[in-house]
Formats: C-alpha cells, structure tokens, sequence
C-alpha cells in the first residue's frame, strides 16, 4: 500500500474519537458534508475537484497487519478499538457535485451518509484530497480564461508542495482546461498529455548555442522546440534562422522556440520578426517564467505574439489563495439534526441539496440550498455517486470533466467572469433550513 493510500494519512483525534464511538456503540448512521465557508479574495467562484480521488480512498480502505501492529505498539488504542479497525470497510453512501462544477460558499459539494465511526475516520483524508484539487482547479481556470483561446501547459512540479501535489495540480489543470502538463506520471496515471522543451543546462553544456539547438533537434527530431534565452534572446533567434534550412533538408522541422524571462512581450514581438523575415512562419513561440493569470491577462491584452503559455509555481501551489477556509462537518447524527454554533463558524443542520435555477439568457441566476426534502425548482447539483460503499456508476473520464468545466464557463454569469471580484452571485437559504437551524437551536445542547 503507498503512503497516499493508507488509512494512517489522518490525524490522530479521529482514532481517538473512533475508539469512543466504538467503546459506547455509537454505531448509527451520521451525516457529514464537505463545503468551503467564503471564497478566497478575488475569486467569484470555486471549481469542485478531487472527487475522483475520494472515492478510489473510501472503496480501497482497510487497514493492513503492519499498521494495526504499529498502531498497537503506540497503546493509542485499546484491543477492542484494533479488533474494530482489522474488519473495518467503509460501507456507507456518497452524493456530491460532479468534478468540474462551479460552486459558491456554503453549499456542499460532497455528503457522507455512513456508521459514525466510518464517517468520522475519513474526514481528514477527504478535506485533504478535496481542498487540495478544488483549490488548484479554481486557480486554473483562472489563467484559462486570461488566455482565452491560447492553449496552457503545467510546468509547475518542481515548486510543488510534494510528490502528490504535483500530481494532482497536473490533474487539476487539465481538468480545468490546461492543454497538458510536463509532469510525465500525469500522463501515465491520468492519460494527461505530457510536453517538453529544453532547459538552460543542455545549452550551458555545450560550447556553442547552436550546436545546442542542433543537436537537440537530432535527438527530437519530431519535436524540435528550442529555448532561446540562455544568453542573447535575438541573437538565439537569429541562429534558429540560419539552423532551420540544414535541419530542413534533413526532413526536420523547428516547431517552436521558448521564451522564459525578461520582457516577455517585447521578446516575443523581435523574435516573432526574426522568425518571419527567415521563413519560419509557422514556428510558434511558448512563454514561461513566473506567470499567472494576471501576467497573462496582460500578454494578451498587449497583443504579444505568443502562441502557447506555460504557468507553473503560481498555478501548482495557488500563490495568492494557498488554502481553502473549507470544513467537513456533521449534519445529522441517528435522525437528528446537528448544528454547529460556533461564532464565525455555525453550520446549517440537516442533509442539504443545492438547486440552481437558470435565468431567461440560459446563465444560472441563484442556487438555493436546502433540505434534500424540500424540492426547489431548478437543477439538483448533488447526485449519488457511491452506495454501501460502492461506486454507483463508472467515474466520468477525464475529458469528459474537462468537457463540463468548459459547459460551466460558457455558461457563467458575466459579474463571475473578470478576474476582479465582481458583484456576488446570489445563493439563497431556503425557509426550510432557517425553520430546522431555529428548531435545532431551541432545543438547545443534549
């Protein structure tokens, strides 16, 4: 088992609270739900992403022999608590939002309707996978819709927080709209399409820049997209220039060059010049170096002759917006309803189904969160996609994710669309949970 998968990936209170439950027989049937309080500053709308990742989680959970042995050697837990864990499977329901849909604070995108002690277990695990990939997808789409039509790759692995991380954001990107990554597992594990140029140290390796390209070009010749800002951007152009006629008759093709710092804009406007005057046309130019969706609000607003973008440390950790204010909260524990009423941080009680209603041009107007009870006009955005532990329908493909976030951002409302926060999208609390919260708060704790 890897580490990923491992049920130990939690932290150490939710055994502690299992091994109370387990200890009182409180083994009946809990709630929780999954939603993020307040969106980040200049986000007008979140992406739900991970769900994939979740229910591969909660279908594979058990616990192996070498970690009840471990866990038995820490005296955390008491036998009874070990014997429970040994048989332990979830066995509960899931219904949450489809990957790819756009939501907004307050409303759950993902409920758990399992045995307490389950429920209870694989809270950190889900917050972790879903905050992780929600966050990174709404940061995407972010530089998605800057560059408009201008195709995207993830170049952000290295700045990572971790292996997995960089996994994941790969994964995030593309569903979010990126064309591809250039982290090769992506493409092994998720089918993303992976992309490479050159680095800096295979043109500082060799004596001469040229020769550089030239033999790059030999070793890649279906490939051949050559980095030009080692030393001398210009200059390097002009050596593409007078390299492309011998590698021609050679039967290979230069099918881009890269730009990684400086002025990009007036980089890429001289070399796209060069490029031109010798011929070659059709030789796209791709950007890179500490761009995010402002960088490339401002490339494209300036007209810069660039072809591709690569975005990678701002998207991959989500610099402006690292974390969600998200929560994984009880709702509902053997038929009752549960609320939280912390100041800053209460909850609506009960289980909860989101209803968008769509206004006259098509666009969604307002959502309305509500009792899965209380029917609301519009669309229900939660839908059942595990049952007794099992999935209730193959997952979607990734394109096919890919496909419902472009159909959520045709569709977004105009005041949603700038990068800016614009005016707030309008998402209603049915009379139907005011009237449980205050039935709820009058009857007060125990």
């Amino acid at each position: 088992m890897t580490p990923s998968a491992s049920p130990l990936l939690t932290d150490l209170y939710q055994l502690t609270m299992l091994q109370a439950y387990v200890e009182q027989g409180m083994m009946e049937t809990a709630v929780f739900e999954f939603f993020v309080r307040k969106l980040p500053d200049h986000r007008n709308f979140m992406i739900a992403a991970g769900l994939e990742q979740v229910l591969e989680f909660l279908e594979s959970l058990r616990f192996t022999h070498d970690e009840l042995d471990w866990l038995a050697h820490t005296q955390h837990l008491t036998r009874p608590c070990l014997n429970y864990l040994e048989h332990l499977r979830f066995t509960g329901d899931v219904a949450a939002m489809p990957e790819g849909t756009v939501f907004f604070p307050h409303e759950p995108i993902l409920r758990v309707t399992a045995p307490l002690p389950q429920a209870q277990l694989v809270e950190t695990r889900i917050m972790n996978l879903l905050n992780f990939q929600t966050m990174i997808a709404s940061k995407a789409v972010r530089s998605v819709m800057a560059a408009v039509d201008k195709p995207l790759i993830d170049f952000g692995l290295r700045r990572a927080h971790g292996a997995e991380a960089g996994l994941l954001a790969a994964r995030a990107s593309y569903l979010a709209g990126f064309a591809g990554t250039a982290t090769v597992l992506a493409g092994k594990v998720y089918g993303v399409p992976i992309y490479g140029t050159m680095a800096h140290s295979f043109v500082q390796a060799h004596q001469n820049e040229s020769t550089a390209f030239e033999h790059f070009a030999e070793a890649h010749p279906e490939n051949v997209f050559l980095l030009i800002d080692t030393y001398d951007t210009e200059a390097a152009a002009r050596k593409v220039v007078a390299l492309a006629p011998r590698l021609k008759a050679r039967g290979m093709t230069i099918k881009g060059v890269r730009l990684d710092s400086g002025d990009l804009a007036e980089h890429a406007r001289n070399v796209r010049r060069i490029l031109d005057e010798g011929g070659l046309t059709e030789t796209r130019i791709l950007a890179s170096g500490n761009l995010d969706e402002y960088r490339l609000q401002a490339l494209i607003a300036s007209r810069a002759p660039i072809d591709l973008f690569a975005v990678g440390t701002a998207m991959t950790t989500s610099s402006d917006a690292p974390a969600l204010d998200c929560a994984y909260k009880l709702q509902e524990y053997a038929g009752r309803p549960c609320r939280k009423r912390s100041e800053g941080k209460a909850t609506w009680p009960g289980r909860k189904q989101v209803f968008r209603t769509s206004g006259p041009n098509g666009r969604p107007a307002h959502d309305v969160i509500t009792l899965v009870s209380d029917v609301q006009p519009g669309e229900p955005l939660l839908h059942p996609v595990m049952q007794r532990g099992r999935r209730s329908a193959p997952s979607p493909a990734l394109d096919a994710i890919r496909k419902h976030v472009a159909a959520e951002l045709e569709g977004l409302p105009e005041q949603l669309r700038p990068l800016s926060p614009g005016t707030p999208y309008d998402v209603r609390i049915a009379p139907a949970l005011h009237d449980l919260a205050r039935t709820v708060d009058e009857r007060g704790v125990g």
